[in-house]
């Protein structure tokens, strides 16, 4: 019998091999195989149950510390002359680690934008935690630049328009493409980087003037690398893509299937129906009809379409426009369910019970016609009793069946207890300008809750199915929080005088009743934003690590496919599951299943950014007229250079730069997360009431900047407060007046 390895030789071998950490690699080390992998999977568990690993994927690692070997991405260098890198490898939601690069002379010279596998030690230093030690250069990313041009006497500058405040660029005169002066222009890197002076750059694009409200969102695109531009191969295979008929389908035509959208859908993919269960054996259950856009049957696997469709890995939306997964051919015409057009469809037909428990499913690959393509508005007012003309006919026969099945479903969420957070969203609304008209809270209506009910149901029938059928497929994954957010939380709970139960199995029913205790008071937006910095950010895996904040074991999205390609894979699965032709899932594409899963969780992140960018400059913008203005809010979040409020009338995140706080030292506790005044003692934490008064707004950059008045009410100590403005001027008057004298009689001593 093989000998089981201990815990704490089990910790050694992955603190000795940090490449070689998954279960398959463990057991190889320990010479452990068949049976006996149970009691190494045993020994996993409770690791990682104690808090000694987490699992990411299908490796383990200390969760406290990054690898001892990690894949870095190099910063450009700060004003000493220090290189510092971003640790790819870094998954947390908090503060982010600090590694500085310890350079040899036998290092090659590196610069902003190099990825490199590093090796690192822990260290407690006052501006890092980790210190780098260069093993190779793994390759650089293309590096593009985005930003105003300054023309000059021999070609000009290019001033980056990102918050960040990255380094200037030079251009030549011949690389500058006419860019005017003040033109926005993307600009790549010109010739190789060098150790002194500023970086050189030509001109690849001319974007128009920066200032121009619909620039907003086409700097975001160009800033974070979307694609925007189909190639003509693309466009040519879309253009020719015709209507796909019944052959080899189920006629779904006359089943009354609805869309139900925003006001302001581009697309369709989704359609769904419901009426009453008529078998005897299920009193008071329901049957429930999902139809997704059968985009696989347009976009096959190898072609210019697909290429492209993975690349961007999904639609991205702003305010003003999308930038889609898919050419509008298909995106906005064949793939979308438009009301009164045969259309191709993969459905799913699921029965519940009267408590809303799935009691089986089955997939058909369809034809359908949609009844009616209706609004979120609409259906609602309709079901309140006051229906249009189009709502009207269909109230009895198909709406009001709809919402039973929801009224059904809403039994078994609260049974089931995914995460309830309260966080409204806000949402822009420009006008025919393109500028912000104003900012408002996005509704949540029982006919959004309804239509997202019946896409979870949907998606967790397709992960169920394909794993039945022992089918390769992308999961959604939503990990449990690490131990470190959740001690965090608990601790931010207790200051509020509330209890987040501590040594058991966390579960979301126990975060949902921290989050009841908390609202309606004034702690209750608190509690809602720190329990959501505490959750992991969902990816998507070819392994099933199980959906936390849905509270779902096996979750796979399916209802998106024209929006997302992670849709598509699960698309093709279900197609080769069930034999239903030759544009399933290839072999090839299940060879690269987990290089696909990164890929498109990394441009669901870049999206994210993108229009989290977007909405930063149009709230700027929007708020530029409104500079010396008192705002209410509260502390968002700490960092060494400042404190970020969330102002409340219109969510938009400010900063209050430490700079600003008044004449004395701040130290910055990264632990805690605080800011604390070496002589007032004044501690600003997140979560802190604040009054603010917009100092500066930025609408290229997005940036606002603030100053603090009180803090839960109570105004700043006095005399710690930030000079006047006219003051700090005067003040820097006198001093630049003072150097010049000191100058003058240095020159006339040294002529003596």
């Amino acid at each position: 019998m093989t000998r089981i390895p201990t815990k704490q030789e089990v910790l050694d071998w992955i603190s000795a091999n940090p490449t070689l950490t998954s279960k398959r690699d463990i057991a190889k080390a320990f010479g452990i195989k068949g049976a006996d992998r149970i009691d190494l999977k045993r020994i996993l568990k409770e690791l990682e149950a104690e808090g000694h690993l987490e699992k990411r994927k299908r490796s383990y690692r200390d969760p406290d510390r990054l690898p001892p070997v990690s894949v870095l991405q190099v910063k450009a260098p700060n004003a000493d002359g220090d290189l510092f890198a971003r640790p790819l490898e870094w998954h947390g939601e908090g503060v982010e680690p600090i590694v500085l690069i310890i350079a040899r002379a036998s290092d090659p010279a590196l610069g902003e934008g190099d990825r490199i596998l590093a090796r690192l030690t822990v260290v407690h230093e006052e501006d890092h935690n980790y210190e780098a030690r260069l093993i190779r250069r793994i390759g650089t990313n293309p590096r593009k630049i985005v930003g105003i041009f300054r023309k000059g006497a021999e070609g000009g500058r290019i001033v980056p328009i990102d918050k960040a405040g990255s380094t200037e660029w030079l251009v030549a005169e011949g690389a500058a493409l006419g860019a005017r002066d003040g033109e926005l222009v993307e600009a790549e890197q010109a010739g190789p980087k060098n150790r002194m002076g500023l970086p050189r750059a030509r001109i690849v694009e001319r974007l128009g003037d920066p200032t121009a409200p619909k620039a907003v969102s086409l700097i975001a695109i160009h800033q974070h690398g979307i694609p925007d531009d189909f190639p003509d191969k693309v466009i040519a295979e879309a253009d020719k893509a015709k209507p796909v008929g019944l052959k080899g389908r189920e006629d779904l035509r006359d089943m009354p299937l609805l869309t139900i959208d925003p006001s302001d859908a581009r697309d369709h993919d989704d359609a769904c129906y419901a009426h009453a269960d008529d078998d005897p054996k299920n009193p008071g259950g329901h049957v429930i009809w999902v139809a997704i856009a059968d985009v696989a049957a347009y976009v096959r696997p190898g072609t210019a379409l697909d290429g492209e469709a993975r690349k961007r890995g999904n639609s991205s939306y702003f305010p003003d426009r999308v930038v889609p997964m898919l050419p509008d051919r298909l995106s906005g015409d064949l793939c979308s369910l438009h009301e009164g057009v045969p259309r191709a469809c993969i459905a799913v037909r699921m029965r519940i019970d009267a408590n809303g428990n799935k009691i089986d499913h089955r997939f058909v690959r369809g034809l359908m016609r949609s009844a009616a393509s209706l609004t979120y508005a609409e259906v609602q007012e309709a079901i309140d009793g006051t229906p249009n003309d189009r709502t009207g006919p269909l109230l009895e026969s198909v709406l009001k069946p709809l919402y039973a099945a929801y009224t059904a479903l809403k039994k078994a969420r609260a049974d089931r207890q995914p995460l309830e957070l309260d966080l409204p969203e806000r949402k822009i609304v420009l006008n025919d300008k393109g500028e912000v008209e104003s900012v408002a809270f996005r509704e949540r209506l029982d006919a959004h809750r309804l239509i997202e009910e019946f896409m979870i149901l949907a998606n967790v029938a397709a992960a169920e199915t394909l794993i039945a059928k022992r089918s390769p497929l992308l999961f959604r994954v939503h990990e449990e929080p690490a131990p470190e957010k959740l001690e965090s939380l608990r601790e931010t709970a207790q200051a509020a005088g509330l209890n987040l139960a501590k040594g058991q199995v966390l579960q979301t029913r126990h975060l949902n009743a921290l989050l009841n205790a908390a609202a309606g008071t004034e702690d209750a937006e608190l509690i809602n934003l720190s329990t959501l910095r505490s959750m992991a950010q969902a990816y998507y895996s070819p392994e099933n690590f199980g959906h936390f904040g849905l509270a779902l074991r096996n979750y796979a999205h399916f209802t998106s496919p024209i929006r997302r390609y992670a849709d598509l894979i699960v698309h093709r699965a279900l197609i080769s599951a069930h034999g239903w032709g030759k544009d399933g899932l290839t072999e090839d594409e299940i060879a690269r299943l987990e290089e696909t899963a990164t890929h498109i969780s990394d441009t669901e992140r870049r999206s994210m950014m993108a229009e989290r960018d977007t909405t930063d400059r149009y709230l700027a913008a929007y708020l530029s007229e409104r500079v010396g203005n008192e705002f209410t809010g509260r502390i968002s979040g700490i960092a060494r250079f400042g404190a970020f409020v969330k102002m409340e009338e219109t969510g938009a995140d400010g900063l209050v730069p430490v700079r600003s706080l008044g004449r004395e030292f701040f130290h910055f506790d990264r632990e805690a997360g605080t800011l604390m005044g070496s002589d007032s003692g004044l501690i600003i934490a997140i979560g802190q009431r604040v009054t603010v008064r917009l100092t500066e707004a930025t609408p290229v950059t997005g940036g606002l900047e603030l100053e603090l008045l009180s803090i839960d009410d109570q105004a700043l100590p006095r005399g710690r407060g930030p000079a006047k403005r006219s003051t700090r001027r005067k003040a820097a008057s006198t001093k630049r007046k003072k150097d010049k004298i000191k100058r003058k009689v240095e020159r006339k001593r040294r002529q003596r």
